[in-house]
Protein backbone atom coordinates (compact mmCIF):
# COMPACT_ATOMS: atom_id res chain seq x y z
CA UNK A 1 0.00 0.00 0.00
CA UNK A 2 1.38 3.39 -1.00
CA UNK A 3 1.89 6.05 1.64
CA UNK A 4 -0.87 8.41 0.49
CA UNK A 5 -3.45 5.90 -0.78
CA UNK A 6 -6.94 7.31 -0.32
CA UNK A 7 -5.65 10.82 0.34
CA UNK A 8 -6.20 13.96 -1.75
CA UNK A 9 -3.72 16.79 -2.23
CA UNK A 10 -4.16 20.25 -3.70
CA UNK A 11 -0.99 21.84 -5.06
CA UNK A 12 -1.04 25.49 -6.05
CA UNK A 13 1.48 26.35 -8.71
CA UNK A 14 1.45 22.63 -9.44
CA UNK A 15 1.71 22.85 -13.21
CA UNK A 16 5.46 23.49 -13.36
CA UNK A 17 8.67 23.77 -11.38
CA UNK A 18 8.65 22.81 -7.71
CA UNK A 19 4.87 22.52 -7.71
CA UNK A 20 4.95 19.93 -10.46
CA UNK A 21 7.60 18.02 -8.53
CA UNK A 22 5.25 18.01 -5.53
CA UNK A 23 2.30 16.80 -7.62
CA UNK A 24 4.32 13.92 -9.04
CA UNK A 25 5.66 12.94 -5.61
CA UNK A 26 2.16 12.86 -4.11
CA UNK A 27 0.83 10.85 -7.05
CA UNK A 28 3.65 8.29 -6.86
CA UNK A 29 2.58 7.59 -3.28
CA UNK A 30 -1.06 7.07 -4.24
CA UNK A 31 -2.66 10.45 -3.61
CA UNK A 32 -5.25 11.93 -5.94
CA UNK A 33 -4.03 15.37 -6.93
CA UNK A 34 -5.69 18.67 -7.81
CA UNK A 35 -3.15 20.45 -9.99
CA UNK A 36 -3.50 24.22 -9.94
CA UNK A 37 -1.74 26.29 -12.57
CA UNK A 38 -1.92 29.65 -14.26
CA UNK A 39 -2.46 28.26 -17.77
CA UNK A 40 -4.60 25.34 -18.90
CA UNK A 41 -1.98 23.76 -21.14
CA UNK A 42 0.62 23.48 -18.37
CA UNK A 43 -1.87 22.16 -15.82
CA UNK A 44 -3.23 19.61 -18.29
CA UNK A 45 0.30 18.46 -19.09
CA UNK A 46 1.00 17.68 -15.44
CA UNK A 47 -2.32 15.85 -15.11
CA UNK A 48 -1.54 13.80 -18.21
CA UNK A 49 1.86 12.83 -16.80
CA UNK A 50 0.24 11.66 -13.55
CA UNK A 51 -2.47 9.71 -15.37
CA UNK A 52 0.05 8.10 -17.72
CA UNK A 53 1.74 6.65 -14.64
CA UNK A 54 -1.57 5.28 -13.35
CA UNK A 55 -2.47 8.09 -10.97
CA UNK A 56 -5.54 10.27 -10.58
CA UNK A 57 -5.48 14.03 -11.09
CA UNK A 58 -7.56 16.96 -12.25
CA UNK A 59 -6.54 20.44 -13.37
CA UNK A 60 -7.73 23.87 -12.35
CA UNK A 61 -6.39 27.29 -13.29
CA UNK A 62 -6.58 30.92 -12.26
CA UNK A 63 -4.65 33.72 -10.56
CA UNK A 64 -3.74 32.59 -7.08
CA UNK A 65 -4.37 36.03 -5.57
CA UNK A 66 -8.09 35.72 -6.47
CA UNK A 67 -10.17 33.86 -3.89
CA UNK A 68 -12.36 32.37 -6.61
CA UNK A 69 -9.33 30.39 -7.83
CA UNK A 70 -8.96 28.71 -4.46
CA UNK A 71 -12.70 28.16 -4.17
CA UNK A 72 -12.74 26.39 -7.53
CA UNK A 73 -9.73 24.26 -6.62
CA UNK A 74 -11.11 23.12 -3.26
CA UNK A 75 -14.55 22.58 -4.78
CA UNK A 76 -12.96 20.40 -7.44
CA UNK A 77 -11.17 18.30 -4.83
CA UNK A 78 -14.42 17.70 -2.97
CA UNK A 79 -16.56 17.05 -6.05
CA UNK A 80 -14.05 14.78 -7.82
CA UNK A 81 -12.45 12.98 -4.89
CA UNK A 82 -14.76 13.58 -1.92
CA UNK A 83 -12.19 15.01 0.48
CA UNK A 84 -9.08 17.14 0.88
CA UNK A 85 -6.22 16.03 3.12
CA UNK A 86 -3.20 18.08 2.10
CA UNK A 87 -2.42 21.53 0.74
CA UNK A 88 0.95 22.46 -0.74
CA UNK A 89 1.43 26.04 -1.92
CA UNK A 90 4.09 26.58 -4.55
CA UNK A 91 2.79 29.43 -6.70
CA UNK A 92 5.21 32.33 -6.55
CA UNK A 93 7.05 35.04 -8.45
CA UNK A 94 10.53 36.57 -8.22
CA UNK A 95 11.19 40.27 -8.79
CA UNK A 96 14.40 42.24 -8.37
CA UNK A 97 15.21 45.62 -6.85
CA UNK A 98 16.07 47.39 -3.62
CA UNK A 99 13.39 49.33 -1.77
CA UNK A 100 14.11 52.50 -3.76
CA UNK A 101 13.90 50.76 -7.12
CA UNK A 102 10.86 48.68 -6.13
CA UNK A 103 7.67 50.53 -7.00
CA UNK A 104 4.58 50.22 -4.79
CA UNK A 105 2.88 48.36 -7.65
CA UNK A 106 5.73 45.83 -7.88
CA UNK A 107 5.76 45.37 -4.10
CA UNK A 108 2.02 44.68 -4.14
CA UNK A 109 2.37 42.25 -7.03
CA UNK A 110 4.93 40.17 -5.15
CA UNK A 111 2.96 40.13 -1.92
CA UNK A 112 -0.34 39.44 -3.69
CA UNK A 113 1.03 36.29 -5.31
CA UNK A 114 3.56 35.07 -2.75
CA UNK A 115 1.72 35.84 0.50
CA UNK A 116 -1.92 36.64 -0.19
CA UNK A 117 -2.09 33.64 -2.52
CA UNK A 118 -1.01 31.32 0.29
CA UNK A 119 -3.41 32.93 2.74
CA UNK A 120 -6.34 32.54 0.32
CA UNK A 121 -5.53 28.91 -0.46
CA UNK A 122 -5.28 28.06 3.25
CA UNK A 123 -8.34 30.16 4.10
CA UNK A 124 -10.49 28.14 1.70
CA UNK A 125 -8.82 24.72 2.07
CA UNK A 126 -8.40 24.42 5.82
CA UNK A 127 -12.04 23.76 6.74
CA UNK A 128 -11.96 20.66 4.51
CA UNK A 129 -8.51 19.61 5.74
CA UNK A 130 -9.55 20.03 9.38
CA UNK A 131 -12.41 17.60 8.86
CA UNK A 132 -9.95 14.77 8.15
CA UNK A 133 -8.36 15.11 11.60
CA UNK A 134 -4.94 14.27 10.14
CA UNK A 135 -4.11 16.75 7.40
CA UNK A 136 -1.20 18.95 6.51
CA UNK A 137 -0.15 22.19 4.86
CA UNK A 138 3.29 22.70 3.31
CA UNK A 139 4.27 26.18 2.16
CA UNK A 140 7.15 26.60 -0.25
CA UNK A 141 9.17 29.48 1.14
CA UNK A 142 12.87 30.00 0.36
CA UNK A 143 16.28 30.19 1.98
CA UNK A 144 15.91 33.86 1.10
CA UNK A 145 13.34 34.12 3.86
CA UNK A 146 16.22 33.88 6.35
CA UNK A 147 19.28 35.06 4.36
CA UNK A 148 19.42 36.86 1.08
CA UNK A 149 21.19 38.19 -1.96
CA UNK A 150 21.19 41.87 -2.74
CA UNK A 151 18.42 43.53 -4.78
CA UNK A 152 15.59 41.18 -3.76
CA UNK A 153 13.77 43.33 -1.18
CA UNK A 154 10.18 42.46 -2.04
CA UNK A 155 10.87 38.78 -2.64
CA UNK A 156 12.73 38.17 0.61
CA UNK A 157 10.17 40.16 2.59
CA UNK A 158 7.42 37.97 1.14
CA UNK A 159 9.27 34.77 2.02
CA UNK A 160 9.95 35.97 5.56
CA UNK A 161 6.24 36.69 5.87
CA UNK A 162 5.45 33.14 4.76
CA UNK A 163 7.68 31.67 7.45
CA UNK A 164 5.84 33.73 10.07
CA UNK A 165 2.46 32.78 8.61
CA UNK A 166 3.39 29.09 8.81
CA UNK A 167 4.24 29.41 12.48
CA UNK A 168 0.90 31.10 13.14
CA UNK A 169 -1.03 28.44 11.24
CA UNK A 170 0.89 25.63 12.94
CA UNK A 171 -0.16 26.90 16.36
CA UNK A 172 -3.76 27.56 15.34
CA UNK A 173 -4.32 24.33 13.42
CA UNK A 174 -2.76 21.90 15.90
CA UNK A 175 -6.06 21.53 17.74
CA UNK A 176 -7.59 20.15 14.53
CA UNK A 177 -4.80 17.65 13.91
CA UNK A 178 -3.44 19.68 10.99
CA UNK A 179 0.32 20.11 10.75
CA UNK A 180 1.79 23.15 8.97
CA UNK A 181 5.40 23.50 7.86
CA UNK A 182 7.43 25.72 5.56
CA UNK A 183 9.99 24.32 3.14
CA UNK A 184 13.00 26.49 2.30
CA UNK A 185 14.69 25.42 -0.94
CA UNK A 186 17.95 26.76 -2.23
CA UNK A 187 18.35 27.11 -6.01
CA UNK A 188 16.07 24.72 -7.89
CA UNK A 189 15.97 24.07 -11.64
CA UNK A 190 12.61 25.67 -12.40
CA UNK A 191 11.29 27.96 -15.14
CA UNK A 192 11.45 30.83 -12.63
CA UNK A 193 15.13 30.21 -11.90
CA UNK A 194 15.90 29.90 -15.59
CA UNK A 195 14.15 33.21 -16.24
CA UNK A 196 16.33 34.80 -13.58
CA UNK A 197 19.42 33.18 -15.09
CA UNK A 198 18.47 34.61 -18.45
CA UNK A 199 18.36 38.10 -16.95
CA UNK A 200 21.92 37.71 -15.68
CA UNK A 201 23.37 36.14 -18.83
CA UNK A 202 23.41 36.80 -22.57
CA UNK A 203 20.14 34.88 -22.82
CA UNK A 204 21.55 32.05 -24.91
CA UNK A 205 21.11 28.44 -23.75
CA UNK A 206 24.84 28.19 -23.07
CA UNK A 207 24.80 31.48 -21.15
CA UNK A 208 21.87 30.37 -19.01
CA UNK A 209 23.52 27.03 -18.23
CA UNK A 210 26.70 28.85 -17.24
CA UNK A 211 24.83 31.03 -14.75
CA UNK A 212 22.98 28.02 -13.34
CA UNK A 213 26.28 26.21 -12.90
CA UNK A 214 27.75 29.20 -11.09
CA UNK A 215 24.76 29.39 -8.76
CA UNK A 216 24.97 25.64 -8.22
CA UNK A 217 28.63 25.93 -7.20
CA UNK A 218 27.55 28.08 -4.24
CA UNK A 219 25.90 24.99 -2.74
CA UNK A 220 28.31 22.57 -1.02
CA UNK A 221 26.72 19.71 -2.99
CA UNK A 222 27.89 21.55 -6.10
CA UNK A 223 24.64 21.83 -8.03
CA UNK A 224 21.13 23.21 -8.02
CA UNK A 225 18.25 20.97 -6.94
CA UNK A 226 15.76 19.10 -9.06
CA UNK A 227 12.06 19.93 -8.45
CA UNK A 228 11.37 16.33 -7.51
CA UNK A 229 13.82 16.55 -4.63
CA UNK A 230 11.66 19.26 -3.06
CA UNK A 231 8.55 17.26 -3.89
CA UNK A 232 9.82 14.26 -1.93
CA UNK A 233 10.29 16.42 1.16
CA UNK A 234 6.74 17.76 0.91
CA UNK A 235 5.38 14.23 0.45
CA UNK A 236 7.26 13.13 3.56
CA UNK A 237 5.92 16.06 5.59
CA UNK A 238 2.39 15.04 4.62
CA UNK A 239 2.96 11.45 5.71
CA UNK A 240 2.45 9.74 9.03
CA UNK A 241 6.24 9.45 9.28
CA UNK A 242 6.24 13.20 9.97
CA UNK A 243 3.44 13.02 12.53
CA UNK A 244 5.27 15.13 15.15
CA UNK A 245 6.63 17.80 12.80
CA UNK A 246 4.75 21.08 12.74
CA UNK A 247 5.75 24.73 12.79
CA UNK A 248 9.15 23.78 11.33
CA UNK A 249 11.24 25.48 8.69
CA UNK A 250 12.67 22.60 6.66
CA UNK A 251 15.75 23.72 4.77
CA UNK A 252 16.38 21.84 1.52
CA UNK A 253 19.31 23.75 0.10
CA UNK A 254 22.22 21.43 -0.62
CA UNK A 255 24.09 22.98 2.29
CA UNK A 256 23.84 26.54 0.96
CA UNK A 257 23.15 28.24 4.29
CA UNK A 258 25.71 26.29 6.30
CA UNK A 259 28.78 27.59 4.47
CA UNK A 260 30.10 31.10 5.12
CA UNK A 261 31.01 33.30 2.17
CA UNK A 262 34.72 33.52 3.05
CA UNK A 263 36.28 30.20 2.03
CA UNK A 264 39.90 29.44 2.79
CA UNK A 265 42.27 30.04 -0.12
CA UNK A 266 43.30 27.01 -2.11
CA UNK A 267 46.35 25.25 -0.78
Amino acid sequence: MAEHDGKVALVTGGSQGIGKGICLAFARQGASVVVHGLTQDAADETVAEIEAAGGRAVATIGPIDDIETSERAVGLALSEFGRLDHLATSAGIQRYGDVVETSPALWDEVFDVNVKGVYLAAHVALPAIRSTGNGSVAVISSVQGVANQNLVAAYVASKGALNALCRAMAVDEAQYGVRVNSVLPGSVDTPMLRTSASEFSDGTPAGIESVLATWGSAHPLGRIARPGEIGEVVSFLASDRASFITGAQITVDGGLLCRIAAPLPDA
